[in-house]
């Protein structure tokens, strides 16, 4: 795959096309793509390995970039394993090579790899690397998702190398439609979520860097327009909402409350509305749905009651949501139950905890089917979450 950056700076990733899952729990129905790039100067320097199941497609790149030149420093961004998996393949073939890496990256290497006696440089925030005309400065980035987490900024082609920052599921040998914030957003949201406030602060040592580049480990590399890109990621790990709109989540057995929900934002739309996204749960990717609730203002969820609770998939959508750091959103809660009904408690009891969730009310709650009695309620949620976006 063919992909340029500069006469010294070479792309030699992969693309995972067979992949199912990403981290056994993504759906990527385009793949994915692993990202490692090779400088070459007066000293040549790797950024980051791949995931073990390219190994071979990825050091046949390398080898074919490289030539006859030494291999002398592996800078390790990110441990997890569809970074770090090809590693020591790496030190079968250069074992020569210095591994680059901080305190923790060192400190959590052997959990992954028996590593064989190499040279060590640990680094810290600020310090550089000079391979020659290329000068690598390092910045911690812990928890981004990772506590051993750091990016690399090159200063004479003004390179940021962004580890899994302003990544997106995808292989690069094939197109996306959707452009780059659809997948980017749901890996964000789903990966990186939880930590707005690490993001932020990488943020900010960001604002400081003169960045024409930025090579991330996951998705395309990104050489124009970056303040939408940057503008995005500041958005997202504010916890504000990028978007005006409803999502509507339900959770129905055998329909009804699905029927309900769907009901629900008809009238939603007919008030002015102009985006209302209805998501069933127990069918839908529950990352999409995750990604639709940080994307929009507004929310309302609509469950079935079940085992004196509520329907699974709704409790398993919440938890992601808690788990994911949701918050700053306005949410509305429809029940279904046919004789006691539960589900609006236990909804509750979990939003409840979340930061700056406000709930409107009324709680709307129906019996089985919807019914002419239920209408009103409905007009009335309508017309507060509506009420709440303006």
């Amino acid at each position: 795959m063919a992909i340029t950056i500069s006469e010294n700076i070479k792309y030699i990733g992969v693309d995972d096309t067979d992949i199912d899952l990403f981290e056994s729990q993504y759906i990527v129905p385009n793949g994915v793509s692993y990202n490692s790039y090779l400088i070459l100067d007066d000293k040549t320097a790797l950024m980051d390995t791949v995931d073990a199941r390219c190994m071979n497609e990825w050091a046949d790149n390398l080898t074919n970039a490289l030539g006859d030149k030494k291999l002398d420093y592996l800078i390790i961004s990110h441990l997890e394993p569809d970074h770090s998996g090809s590693i020591l393949k790496l030190i079968e073939l250069y074992p020569d090579v210095t591994l680059v890496g901080n305190a923790k990256t060192f400190a959590m290497l052997p959990q992954f790899f028996d590593v064989p006696d190499v040279e060590k440089i640990t680094v810290k925030e600020g310090d550089h690397l000079e391979l020659g005309s290329h000068t690598l400065t390092f910045y911690m980035a812990p928890m981004v998702h990772w506590p051993e987490v750091m990016v690399s900024y090159e200063s004479t082609e003004k390179i940021l190398f962004s580890a899994d920052g302003f990544g997106k599921f995808g292989a690069l040998s094939i197109e996306d439609e959707d452009g780059w914030a659809c997948e980017a957003r749901r890996y964000y949201f789903n990966i990186v979520g939880k930590y707005g406030g690490p993001v932020q602060t990488l943020l900010k040592k960001a604002a400081g860097l003169d960045i024409k580049t930025i090579c991330p480990l996951h998705g395309p590399i990104l050489d124009e327009n970056l303040e939408y890109y940057i503008g995005l990621y500041d958005t997202w790990s504010s916890y504000k909402p990028e978007n005006k709109g409803v999502l509507i989540a339900f959770a129905s057995i055998h329909g009804n409350t699905g029927k309900a929900a769907e009901k629900l934002a008809e009238i939603i739309r007919a008030k002015g509305e102009e985006k209302v996204v209805v998501s069933d749960l127990a069918r839908e990717d529950m990352a999409e749905v995750i990604e639709d609730a940080f994307r929009y203002d507004r929310m309302i969820v609509a469950g079935a009651s079940y085992d004196a609770g509520v329907f699974p998939c709704m409790l398993e959508f919440l938890h992601h949501l808690q788990s994911k750091a949701y918050q700053n959103r306005t949410v509305g809660i429809l029940e279904n139950g046919s004789w006691a009904p539960t589900a609006a408690r236990t909804m509750k009891s979990v939003l409840e905890t979340m930061k700056n969730v406000t709930i409107v009310e009324p709680t709307v709650t129906i019996k089985t089917t919807l019914k002419e009695e239920n209408m009103a309620a409905l007009e009335e949620l309508a017309d507060a979450i509506v009420a709440s976006g303006k």
